[in-house]
C-alpha cells in the first residue's frame, strides 16, 4: 500500500487514540469465546464462495454480525460496538480514496492511450516464451523504484495484464506474476510504507531491516522467476501466433494514436512517488495527465472523459480481446471492492474491540519452545491477523508489539521478528480476497483472488522460507551474550 509517514503513524495510533480501544472495558476473552466468531467466519466464507459460489461480501457481512453478537455476550454496549466499526472503517479510508483515483486514473488512461501504447510497445518487447518471468522482473523494477505494490500494480501491472490476455496466457498466472513482482519492492523498497513501519514498531533499524530481508526475499523471488519460466514453457501452446499479435497491434493503431511520448505521463507518476509525493495527490495528477492525453491526443470531448471518470472507459471494436482491455475503469468499477474493505474493516474493528485477536496471539505463543517454533508462531500470528484484521499493516503492528520480549527471551535478535512479520504478513496480504490488499488486487487486475492466489508464488514461498530458517538456523541472528 502506499501512505505517508504521516499516515502511518496516525494508523498506527488510531486504536491507541480511539477510547473503545484505549480503555477496554472488559477482560480478554477466553480462547473459546475469541474463536466463535473466526469459526464463524471460516464457515460461513467456505459455505458462502466455494458451495454457492457467492461473492464474499455477505458471509463477511454476517461474519460482523456474529462478531457483534459476541461482543454484546461479553457486555460490550452497542455505542462502544458502533464505535469500534467506525474506528475500524476510518482506519481504510485512505486505501478507498486510493481505489477512487485508480478508477478514474484507469479510464482516462485507457481513453488517453497510455495504456494501449505500452500495451502496443509491450507485445514487440515480450515475447510468449519469456512473458511469465518478465512480468515477475519489471514489475519488481517498478514496485522496488516505487516503493509499493498499488502503484506497480495499477500502473505496469495493468498494461502486462493487457499483454498476456493478448499472448493467450491464463489472466489468473499474469497476476499471480505481477503481484509476486509488485510484492517483492514493497518489502525491500526504503521507499515502502511496510518496509519503515516494522522495523520502526520493533525497534530494528531500516537498512538492517532490509539487508536482513534479501535472505528471505531473494531465494523466493529466484524460485518465484524459475517457476514462471517453467509455466510459460509449458504453457506456450495456449498462446496466439505472430500473426494474431500483429493483427491486435493494427487495431489498436486504428483506434488510437499510439506514440512513445505518452509513456511519459506512468514515468512522471512513478517519479512523483519515488520523490515522496503522496498517494492521492500523484494518482490525481496522474489522472489528470490522462484526461489531458485524451482530449489533446486521442480528440476525446471533457465531457466524455468526465462520463469515462465516473462510469468507466467503453468502446466497442468488433474484437472480443481488445474490448476486455479496453472496457475499464471508473469510478463505479470500484465500488464492490469497497464495500468489501468497508465490510471487512467493520468486522476487524469489532474484533479488535473485544480483543478476540490478541487472545488468539496470546494462546499461540505457547507453541512457542524453540527457535522454529517461535518464528512459525509469528508467522502464524501475522497470517492469521491478514484473515481476522483485514489489513496488512496490523498483521505487521499487532504480532510486531507482542512477540519482542519472547524474541529477547530467546537470545534473538530483533531482526528477525522484523523479518518474519514481513515475510508472512506484508507478503500473504493479497491472498486473502476480503483483506485491503487482496480486494485491490482483484478489482485492479481483473481477476478474482482465489483465481491468482495459487500462482502468487513470491507470496506462498515467503512465510515457509522463513519457517525452514527457524528450524534450521539459518540466518537467524543472535542477541550478543
Amino acid at each position: 500500500m502506499d501512505y505517508t509517514n504521516n499516515d502511518l503513524l496516525r494508523r498506527e495510533e488510531a486504536f491507541v487514540e480511539t477510547d473503545v480501544f484505549a480503555e477496554r472495558s472488559k477482560p480478554l476473552p477466553s480462547l473459546k469465546i475469541a474463536l466463535v466468531p473466526i469459526v464463524s467466519m471460516i464457515i460461513l466464507l467456505f459455505v458462502g464462495i466455494f458451495v454457492y459460489g457467492a461473492e464474499p461480501h455477505i458471509p463477511v457481512l454476517i461474519s460482523a454480525i456474529v462478531s457483534g453478537g459476541v461482543a454484546i455476550y461479553l457486555g460490550y454496549r452497542w455505542e462502544e460496538i458502533e464505535k469500534a466499526v467506525t474506528a475500524g472503517v476510518a482506519l481504510s479510508v485512505p486505501a478507498l480514496l486510493i481505489l477512487l483515483v485508480l478508477g478514474t486514473l484507469i479510464a482516462t488512461w485507457l481513453a488517453g492511450g497510455i495504456v494501449p501504447t505500452m500495451i502496443y510497445y509491450g507485445l514487440d518487447i515480450l515475447s510468449p516464451e519469456w512473458f511469465l518471468p518478465l512480468a515477475v522482473i519489471i514489475t519488481s523494477a517498478v514496485s522496488l523504484t516505487a516503493g509499493n505494490a498499488w502503484t506497480a500494480a495499477g500502473t505496469v501491472g495493468i498494461a502486462v495484464m493487457g499483454v498476456g490476455i493478448i499472448l493467450g496466457y491464463n489472466p489468473a498466472m499474469v497476476a499471480g506474476a505481477v503481484i509476486s513482482g509488485a510484492y517483492f519492492g514493497d518489502k525491500l523498497s526504503p521507499l515502502s510504507e511496510t518496509t519503515n513501519m516494522a522495523p520502526g514498531i520493533i525497534g530494528v533499524n531500516l537498512f538492517e531491516h532490509i539487508r536482513y530481508m534479501l535472505y528471505t526475499t531473494i531465494p523466493g523471488w529466484i524460485l518465484t522467476v524459475i517457476l514462471f519460466l517453467i509455466l510459460g514453457i509449458f504453457n506456450q501452446a495456449e498462446s496466439h501466433d505472430i500473426s494474431s499479435v500483429k493483427l491486435l497491434q493494427e487495431q489498436l493503431d486504428q483506434i488510437f494514436v499510439i506514440s512513445p511520448w505518452l509513456i511519459l505521463v506512468p514515468i512522471s507518476v512513478l517519479v512523483m512517488i519515488m520523490c515522496k509525493m503522496p498517494a492521492i495527490p500523484g494518482l490525481v495528477i496522474g489522472s489528470f495527465l490522462g484526461g489531458v492525453a485524451a482530449v489533446l491526443v486521442q480528440g476525446e470531448s471533457i465531457g466524455s472523459i468526465l462520463h469515462m471518470m465516473m462510469e468507466g472507459y467503453e468502446k466497442e471494436t468488433g474484437n472480443e480481446v481488445i474490448n476486455t482491455l479496453l472496457n475499464n475503469g471508473g469510478m463505479v468499477s470500484m465500488m464492490s471492492t469497497i464495500y468489501l474493505v468497508m465490510l471487512a474493516m467493520s468486522l476487524g474493528g469489532i474484533l479488535e474491540l473485544t480483543g478476540s485477536l490478541e487472545t488468539i496471539v496470546k494462546n499461540l505463543l505457547k507453541f512457542a519452545k524453540s527457535t522454529g517454533s517461535l518464528i512459525a508462531t509469528t508467522a502464524a500470528s501475522s497470517m492469521t491477523a491478514n484473515v481476522i484484521a483485514c489489513d496488512q499493516y496490523l498483521s505487521i503492528l499487532i504480532p510486531g508489539r507482542m512477540y519482542v520480549q519472547a524474541y529477547k527471551d530467546k537470545g534473538l535478535a530483533l531482526k528477525n521478528l522484523s523479518r518474519t512479520v514481513e515475510d508472512a504478513g506484508t507478503m500473504t496480504s493479497s491472498l486473502v480476497p476480503w483483506n485491503t490488499c487482496g480486494a485491490f488486487m482483484a478489482g485492479t487486475l481483473g481477476v478474482a483472488t482465489i483465481d491468482y492466489a495459487p500462482y502468487v508464488f513470491l507470496g506462498i514461498l515467503s512465510p515457509c522460507i522463513a519457517i525452514l530458517y527457524g528450524y534450521t538456523g539459518f540466518r537467524i541472528a543472535k542477541l550478543p551474550k
